[in-house]
């Protein structure tokens, strides 16, 4: 307490000369439109300063919530544009009734282990039994594709991943009704391999691959990837290189793909095997 005092005695010419400046300023704003305006506008700018700050810190560290909602509203988005609306004709009544049939749903799971360097690589995913994850389901992302459901627990299931020696994917050239086989050929994990494709499918460099209709797995025409590099000997097409467009060593949320009408298919197509 008493160098609280004795600093006091010692600067009180100093103290008395800043209280007395104060009362001047606080004069002089509140007498002066001018004045008290800048202030205003300064301590607004500074305060708004700190509220962004502390704001953008605030967005950094909600991100991965932010990034779970919009993976949750994409899949909501999907499945209501997976709605294929169709005609079906009455002979008996001569009239056209306009009816929707849900091709598709789409389930939203988190990627929590992901092996991308291996020959046979594979992915954990944070849903299982308990939230409609089945073996053979697709997994999508929104621009590309990343593998098939494999083994499911309650609430997890393991991909057999695009860069796997038994992914087999069924693909075709966009805008084109030729198919061949997706294969990996355990080198790079940003290219895959075009197996099976036809003479008259006319591939060149550039083209677009996408997903094909002859499978269960995958809705049609989602984007694969695109031809780097191919070889034509004998009227055949060999080494067939395909850049992808997942970025398979950097997965967050993918996308899984139920065919509602998938057993009904296979079950259908089993009478003539």
């Amino acid at each position: 307490m008493q160098q609280i005092i004795n600093f006091l005695i010692r600067n009180r010419y100093l103290l008395l000369f800043l209280l007395l400046e104060i009362i001047a300023l606080i004069f002089i704003i509140q007498s002066h439109s001018y004045h008290k305006s800048k202030l205003i506008t300064s301590s607004n700018s500074i305060i708004g300063g700190i509220y962004n700050k502390t704001n953008n810190l605030s967005n950094y560290f909600s991100l991965a919530n932010e990034n779970q909602k919009l993976a949750e509203e994409n899949t909501y988005l999907k499945n209501l544009l997976s709605k294929k609306k169709i005609n079906i004709d009455s002979v008996i009544r001569q009239v056209t009734d306009t009816v929707y049939h849900q091709e598709y749903q789409y389930i939203t799971a988190k990627v929590i282990n992901n092996s991308y360097s291996k020959r046979n690589n594979f992915l954990t995913i944070n849903k299982g039994l308990k939230h409609g994850i089945q073996r053979d389901m697709g997994v999508i992302l929104p621009n590309g594709i990343v593998g098939v459901i494999q083994d499911v627990s309650p609430n997890f299931a393991t991909i057999l991943s695009l860069l796997n020696e038994n992914s087999k994917i069924n693909v075709g050239v966009k805008n084109s009704n030729h198919f061949g086989t997706l294969a990996w050929n355990g080198k790079n994990y940003e290219e895959a391999q075009l197996l099976d494709f036809p003479r008259r499918a006319s591939l060149k460099i550039g083209d677009t691959i996408v997903t094909g209709g002859k499978s269960v797995l995958f809705p049609e025409g989602i984007p694969v990837g695109t031809i780097k590099s191919l070889n034509l000997r004998n009227n055949y097409y060999e080494n067939i290189t395909v850049t992808l467009f997942t970025d398979m060593s950097n997965l967050g949320y993918v996308y899984i793909v139920n065919n509602i009408d998938k057993k009904e298919i296979e079950n259908l197509e089993k009478k003539h095997e």
